[in-house]
């Protein structure tokens, strides 16, 4: 017996005059999953998000979100659905408590006073709760924010770009609570640029200029995207990178680390491309399996 999709939409579109944020755009989450929604900034992530939420309506398509119309049902969606925006969208002047027991007012939580005690003491927010919410740290704020999509006990969490600006720490913390809430059947889909992020999501969607480029598994989108990397390390490596760029096979060449990845689709041409290389003392050069950070700069790189 299938999963019952959490979001079902197909043909997503949105229009602000004559550009095309958002083109015909599919997607199918599985209740209880936790989906990785990537691209490059004014890809249409946001806006997909904002249309999936009920706060935009579509300009074609159609579909449901926790089984709710799309298109006649988005005051109902937006009841239970916890979203998160990029920005900081809450009462800096008002203390952690106060913004939280504002929050549950406004979706008619039944005694919001005992759901905010919770929800503090989930998010581990409660010897906080008095300090303004203009005071806190960047992983603090997440937190806070965090904390007010789940007053309402939502079925879907909508997070875009949750992580951004906070510590490593913050968001390991942040990814271990989103992965225990989605193993108690909450489903998420959550905008990010971090490549370890979207590693820890069971599926991820990839759009660029509005269109769907790649989806699946993260083993599946590498495998799919028939590239191949060789790597190249050395005290000299640093230099090569403008010489490597531009020769025939490689599509793409950049630093991981203190690495430089050569990486292309016609694996003979990029063999040859780097071959007179191989011999050069002080410099090793060895395939290794492309990382999603590879494939999505080659995506960016073949768009462009």
């Amino acid at each position: 017996m299938s999963t019952p999709l959490a979001i079902d939409v197909k043909g997503l579109t949105k229009r602000f005059g004559r550009k095309v944020a958002v083109d015909h755009i599919d997607i199918a989450v599985p209740q209880g999953e936790v989906w990785g929604f990537l691209g490059p900034n004014g890809s249409g992530k946001t806006t997909t998000i904002r249309m999936l939420c009920g706060l935009l309506h579509a300009d074609e398509g159609s579909g449901t979100c926790l089984g709710l119309d799309l298109r006649t049902q988005s005051e109902a969606i937006k009841r239970q659905v916890g979203y998160m925006t990029q920005k900081f969208s809450f009462w800096e002047d008002l203390s952690i408590r106060e913004n939280l027991e504002f929050v549950a007012r406004l979706y008619g939580v039944a005694d919001p006073r005992r759901r905010v005690d919770q929800t503090l003491d989930r998010l581990g927010l409660t010897k906080r709760q008095d300090q303004l919410a203009g005071q806190l740290s960047g992983g603090w704020k997440q937190r806070m924010a965090l904390a007010a999509c789940m007053l309402h006990d939502p079925r879907l969490l909508l997070l875009d770009e949750p992580t951004a600006g906070v510590d490593p720490k913050a968001r390991r913390d942040f990814w271990e609570e989103i992965h225990a809430l989605s193993a108690q059947g909450l489903t998420g889909l959550v905008s990010t640029h971090y490549m370890d992020e979207a590693e820890r999501c069971d599926r991820i969607v990839y759009i660029l200029n509005g269109k769907m480029v790649t989806r699946g598994s993260v083993a599946e989108v590498i495998a799919e995207s028939g590239l191949v990397t060789f790597t190249l390390e050395g005290d000299a490596v640093r230099h090569l990178v403008q010489e490597i760029q531009g020769k025939p096979g490689v599509d793409y060449a950049g630093f991981f680390g203190a690495a430089l990845h050569a990486s292309g689709r016609d694996r003979a041409a990029l063999e040859a491309a780097i071959a007179p290389y191989r011999d050069r003392p002080g410099l090793t050069i060895f395939e290794s399996p492309p990382s999603l950070e590879d494939v999505f700069i080659h995506l960016q790189e073949e768009a462009r």
